[in-house]
């Protein structure tokens, strides 16, 4: 057993290795289960129970150094550049897919464009809020149903911090350190306790924009729509605003555009009325004013916001608001393939 072992010893100190194959029939050869090391492990049990210390020793060290060997060619066959030298530098390379931006981006890109071309400039807050910034300065009764933990994610250690359930807390903060006169457009992602399904979901995007100054009126919100509306959507977008309820503006109005669709014939998307919403709006409650340190008998204001799923669904005629979530290629290469 021991002349078989310094035998095989010699063949492994003389083994010598230039390409990667070489190295693994190396190691087929002597250290697979198979291999000639293997299969003196196995004869070991036939050595006399006198011999069995010092043939063992040999068989370890047999297998330490063939171990060895296998990783020094490993390294020299690496060193030398053997997968290099496979590489045809002259090949062309492989071609890339350019990326594309996410559908949502675009269109808050967008808007946020038409809003800064007005003079609003833009204003970021956190998501995670107090009551005070989410509701109770935004004219909020105690016994207003948003409040409620169907709509709201509270934190379940402190009822007082949830997750923001529009960007108007933002605009709260805004109010609170921002000097006056101010113009602001707020875009965020917010968070409410809502059924997945194609026309909703627990994660949305808005944009809400905020105009304070001495002398502001519902006149100037009006042509803010109007502009908006014809630069985003078309010239030829009619826009019309029906009498609403929120908490923080009085009065209040629903935004509706004609249906891009059909023209305002009426669809099955616009439900046959030639009409969609597609925001809300109005002037700034005097209570909200008041609440964050304004003087609501010097200044006025109006504030509007939008969902940017909404609007990029009604751009794009999207009729599964799951679609932006779900990351599949297919649906967003449509948009680098149709150059937006």
């Amino acid at each position: 057993m021991i002349e078989k072992i310094q035998q095989l010893q010699a063949e492994i100190d003389a083994f010598q290795a230039s390409l990667r194959e070489e190295v693994e029939r190396f190691r087929l050869r002597h250290l697979s289960k198979k291999g000639t090391i293997g299969a003196l492990f196995d004869d070991f049990k036939n050595v006399p129970v006198e011999q069995k210390r010092l043939v063992g020793q040999a068989l370890n060290d047999l297998k330490t150094k063939a171990i060895e060997k296998m990783n020094a060619l490993k390294e020299r066959v690496e060193a030398a550049g053997e997968t290099r030298e496979r590489l045809d530098l002259t090949r062309p390379g492989d071609p890339l897919k350019p990326g594309s931006r996410h559908p949502l981006s675009l269109v808050k890109n967008e808007i946020l464009s038409i809003f800064s071309r007005m003079g609003f400039a833009i204003s970021e807050g956190p998501e995670i809020e107090d009551d005070w910034h989410n509701f109770s300065a935004l004219n909020f009764p105690e016994e207003h149903p948003a409040r409620d933990m169907q709509d709201t994610f509270f934190i379940r250690t402190s009822p007082d911090i949830l997750l923001h359930t529009h960007t108007s807390s933002v605009q709260v903060r805004d109010m609170e350190t921002h000097p006056l006169p101010m113009r602001l457009v707020t875009p965020g992602r917010v968070f409410r306790n809502e059924a997945i399904s194609a026309r909703a979901h627990c994660i949305f995007h808005q944009v809400e924009a905020l105009y304070i100054d001495k002398g502001v009126s519902f006149a100037d919100l009006r042509q803010t729509l109007d502009y908006f509306a014809r630069e985003f959507f078309g010239q030829q977008t009619r826009v019309r605003l029906r009498p609403s309820f929120f908490p923080f503006t009085e009065p209040s109005a629903e935004m509706d555009i004609s249906c891009s669709l059909c023209g305002g014939k009426g669809c099955n998307v616009c439900k046959g009325s030639g009409w969609l919403e597609i925001m809300g709006c109005g002037m700034v409650d005097p209570n909200v004013l008041a609440l964050n340190g304004i003087d609501k008998d010097l200044y006025s204001g109006f504030a509007l916001g939008m969902g940017i799923e909404r609007v990029a669904m009604l751009k794009y005629g999207i009729r599964d608001l799951r679609l932006f979530f779900e990351n599949d290629v297919r649906f967003l290469e449509q948009f680098t393939a149709a150059g937006i």
